[in-house]
């Protein structure tokens, strides 16, 4: 049967040039979840290999919010490496290159705008200068910069860290999540009533709900959660954690999102692994 709200794998995404641009990287930009599956939001996967990057724009249609997983690069004078989480303010020109000798690899989110034309991206000339509302360094925080985040298990949060880079507490409208579930974590049956949900894995093996759906996900699977559906994840690995960073579109706090704990995830539930890919 198939799924009401599919994981879409990174790498089933064709990758987006845009015409006419010369010297963009082939592979630099995959958006995986956009108007399509109904979403106000897209959110994309970037590779960057040595020495290529994006050069100079700015979106003139929506804030853009992102996270550096893999490789050392430079943005707007900052270098950035990976857990370097960024907040692109709508309109603010910016850019990336990957100064590493490894690829370089960002999720992003594109809030707001349902497709990449949606987001008003404008390429600059060397020389054309955009005011920008705050400098460079601004909107730029790092992971372990963060504190992890005290949350209340009796709400479903049996997540084992789990901390908030960006949202109402340094000003931004939206609230980016790093989520990391050691073995036989969870995060319960619960929904949220105010806001879509993206969020995409990083690494790991685990089972996720949503509605009726049960399915396994691995790391490069990203999944959109509407507004009021219930959802949930478990690790099923005994030996490696799950780790998942994602976006509470148009809320700033988790009090925001109408968070509402649902109940359990049973064996039942649970038993659907024995099953896959046919639950």
């Amino acid at each position: 049967m198939a799924l009401a709200y599919p994981l879409i794998d990174v790498m089933d995404v064709e990758a987006f040039t845009p015409p006419g641009r010369k010297g963009w990287p082939e592979s630099a930009l995959r958006v995986a979840v956009s108007g399509r599956e109904g979403s106000s939001s897209s959110a994309y996967h970037a590779r960057f290999r040595p020495g290529e990057g994006l050069p100079r724009h700015i979106n003139a249609g929506c804030d853009e919010i992102l996270i550096h997983l893999q490789g050392e690069g430079v943005t707007r004078g900052a270098a950035v490496r990976p857990g370097h989480c960024r907040w692109v303010k709508k309109g603010t020109e910016h850019e990336f290159r990957n100064t590493g000798d490894t690829d370089a690899l960002v999720v992003g989110f594109y809030v707001g705008a349902k497709d990449i034309n949606a987001t008003g991206y404008e390429f600059l000339n060397e020389g054309t200068e955009k005011n920008t509302t705050h400098t460079p360094r601004t909107g730029l925080v790092h992971l372990d910069d963060v504190p992890p985040e005290t949350m209340n298990k009796g709400d479903g949060w049996l997540i084992s860290d789990f901390r908030l880079p960006f949202g109402a507490h340094n000003g931004c409208a939206s609230t980016l999540f790093r989520a990391r579930f050691f073995p036989g974590a969870v995060h319960k049956k619960h929904r949220h009533e105010n806001c879509e949900e993206i969020y995409y894995v990083i690494s790991g093996h685990g089972l996720a709900g949503a509605g009726d759906d049960r399915v396994e996900v691995r790391g490069g699977h990203f999944h959109y959660i509407p507004k009021g559906v219930e959802h949930w994840l478990h690790n099923l690995s005994e030996t490696e954690p799950i780790e998942v960073v994602g976006i509470y579109i148009n809320s700033g706090s988790v009090a925001e999102t109408g968070y509402v704990y649902t109940g359990d995830v049973t064996d039942d539930d649970l038993s659907c692994v024995s099953e896959l890919p046919k639950c």
